[in-house]
């Protein structure tokens, strides 16, 4: 309440115009804007190959959300969100993602999971906290508290809509218990998808208008492409088609501009998160975890 809230600080002394629109779109789905990225998807998995011969776990999906960490050292401003008009930081860094779960009877079972990262941690750290998170949810009859709290609210009829217009109002204000913080996925920094590993491409996927979310980014399955080179003649590659959305609100075009060329920057040159960062920028104060965090295991 009064512009305090458990997960976040409010920003001040911003834009002028970034302050204002929130006001113009008060809604996360009249400010979402998407756009395409093509990764090097061959250098990606050269990269992976090499650290895994290492005995480092490196993926994908590891791949992008460490440079996304290394870019918000620079930016932290694509770790904002909207919530009732008002432009918060937030104090702590987290993506949620689902990822499929075993059974005993073969059938396709999915697991909401939210892992939190230090402004820190390297490429390294990243995929082990992945790894180790994933393996903690697919792990059969697994319960984290997401799917323990959507299983108890589906028990009894209208409840799960008496919980959900509170559960706003109290967010709206900063109030929401911290538990439900904690085990709702869409109060988190990132959204990623790996449509790939379903056989699937890329999509643009809405930002949930429940929670905090200013970006969803989905991986799509390779594409094979032909480039022209600086001397005229053509090579090919394959690439890694990413669908990003962005709630427009939290930042400049500016920043959105650097943050995407940075965080290609980093994946065209992986070495570099290899260590930690030599400098690191916040708005506000952020949590750390140790170790391996998944906040709703």
């Amino acid at each position: 309440m009064f512009g305090k809230r458990p997960d976040g600080s409010l920003v001040k002394g911003i834009d002028p115009i970034v302050q204002f629109t929130p006001y113009i779109m008060p809604r996360r789905f009249d400010a979402l804007v998407q756009t395409k990225e093509e990764l090097d998807f061959d250098q990606m998995t050269r990269y992976i190959r090499e650290k895994r011969r290492e005995g480092h776990n490196v993926t994908h999906m590891s791949m992008i959300i460490a440079a996304y960490v290394r870019m918000l050292c620079d930016y932290p401003e694509m770790n904002r969100f909207i919530m009732n008009g008002k432009l918060y930081a937030r104090n702590h860094f987290c993506v949620s993602f689902v990822t499929l779960r075993k059974t005993n009877d073969d059938s396709v079972k999915e697991s909401l999971c939210k892992v939190q990262f230090n402004m820190d941690d390297t490429i390294f750290d990243v995929s082990q906290r992945l790894e180790e998170a994933i393996e903690r949810a697919r792990v059969p009859e697994a319960v984290n508290k997401t799917d323990a709290l959507a299983r108890a609210l589906m028990k009894v009829p209208y409840l799960p809509n008496f919980v959900v217009f509170i559960a706003r109002h109290l967010d709206n204000h900063g109030l929401m218990p911290r538990f439900i913080h904690e085990a709702s996925p869409f109060h988190t920094s990132l959204w990623i998808s790996n449509m790939a590993s379903i056989g699937m491409n890329y999509i643009y996927h809405h930002i949930y208008d429940f929670g905090t979310n200013s970006m969803f980014v989905t991986m799509g399955r390779p594409e094979q492409k032909v480039f022209r080179n600086n001397d005229g003649t053509c090579r090919s590659k394959r690439i890694m088609p990413v669908g990003v959305v962005i709630d427009e609100r939290i930042a400049s075009g500016g920043v959105f501009a650097r943050m995407f060329s940075t965080v290609v920057g980093y994946i065209n040159d992986p070495q570099q998160l290899e260590s930690p960062p030599d400098h690191i920028k916040t708005e506000v104060p952020m949590q750390r975890v140790e170790g391996n965090h998944q906040i709703n295991a």
